[in-house]
């Protein structure tokens, strides 16, 4: 039996890009096997309207796994003594970008734990470095950090900045993170967006307490703070963490999240996430079937990888780069040139409304009104 109630509230998000945190459960935790593919579709049809057939390619650098913070979930905690710990040096980072570079991508992401060796100066220095000598544009993911050093590496020619909320929920959020406060998240994230960054957020999906209202509301956030980039990926607990033993989060629950992310958030750049990979075999090509447009191979030398060690698995070799061509080119994608810069909300979409798919072609026979 049809549920009018699913289609009618799908359909009012792909019209007009906008859900209450209430209509945003409701798609969440009510989808039934037919309504879950119908929303897939949907997410589908709105990513090929918004942000057309690249999935973009972006080389990630994971150069310290040195954390000073303590975060209830992660295999880099502070606390973690089983974890060997490395550093790449400043010449090393470079080198590596320029690999990147010449492997024919066109973004660098720099992700590390919270290493405070990484003063603002010497980030800076880095940041300018691969400027100067790659012109690549440059992302960072390196965690909260005060005004004056985002202010900085700006100036110096980074383009990007990945900060995810991790969760809406202040509860949970100070839960997990002892001694910070998600009010003090979001702060960062406004100060991104006001030194003219790129801004990028996201969170877990399955984290130990996290109700489907937390998620509707991570959702929400998405879209209300406009970020430029979001990634959702399922929480997968750490045998030397806190959350040992506790499960993972659901694959299925991880693909509506990423869909209905991008029904509301029509151009934001959204990854098929590693995690996401890791938890279902088919999970990256999921994802790309449902809204996701971003792809970012593991760069980092292989002497370190394996200490990158955020979550079981995350140390194994991940999707080569010429694997990773290979599977867009298999989805009938085609490989994003340039650095991927989201697409301003007020340039006309790929697909104007007339041109794109009529909706109710996608609809089942009986989710269809009667004539």
């Amino acid at each position: 039996m049809a549920n009018w109630d699913f289609y009618n509230t799908l359909q009012k998000g792909e019209d007009k890009g906008v859900l209450s945190p209430a209509e945003i459960f409701f798609l969440l935790s009510s989808a039934k096997p037919e309504e879950e593919e119908l929303l897939f579709r949907t997410a589908d049809r709105v990513r090929a309207r918004y942000v057309g057939e690249d999935v973009h390619l972006r080389g990630i650098i994971e150069f310290s796994n040195i954390c000073i913070q303590n975060c209830l979930y992660c295999g880099l905690r502070r606390d973690n003594i089983h974890l060997p710990r490395y550093r790449m040096t400043p010449d090393e980072i470079l080198e590596t970008a320029e690999r990147v570079q010449g492997e024919g991508m066109q973004t660098v992401v720099l992700q590390s734990g919270e290493d405070p060796w990484f003063t603002g100066k010497r980030m800076a220095e880095i940041v300018s470095a691969i400027k100067q000598q790659t012109g690549m544009a440059i992302t960072l993911s390196i965690g909260e950090r005060s005004y004056d050093e985002m202010k900085a590496w700006r100036e110096a020619g980074a383009d990007r900045y990945l900060l995810k909320q991790e969760t809406a929920s202040p509860v949970l959020f100070r839960h997990l993170r002892p001694g910070r406060e998600l009010s003090q998240r979001l702060a960062r994230l406004r100060w991104l967006k006001d030194l003219g960054y790129e801004v990028g957020s996201g969170n877990m999906v399955g984290l130990p307490g996290q109700t489907d209202e937390d998620l509707a509301d991570d959702v929400f956030l998405f879209k209300e703070n406009d970020y430029d980039m979001v990634g959702t990926g399922p929480f997968i607990a750490h045998p030397q963490s806190p959350l040992a033993g506790a499960a993972n989060g659901r694959i299925e629950k991880v693909l509506r999240v990423l869909a209905i992310t991008r029904i509301l958030t029509r151009d934001t750049n959204l990854p098929a996430t590693t995690a996401t990979g890791i938890l279902f075999s088919e999970g990256r090509r999921k994802a790309l079937l449902g809204g996701a447009n971003v792809i970012m191979p593991d760069m980092t030398p292989e002497k370190y990888k394996q200490y990158y060690d955020l979550y079981p698995g995350r140390s194994q070799p991940g999707m080569k780069l010429k694997e990773a061509r290979g599977f867009i080119l298999s989805m009938e994608r085609t490989v994003g040139q340039g650095t991927g810069r989201r697409r301003s909300c007020f340039i006309q979409p790929v697909l104007s409304v007339d041109e794109a798919t009529d909706s109710s072609d996608l609809v089942p026979p009986d989710f269809r009104a009667p004539e």
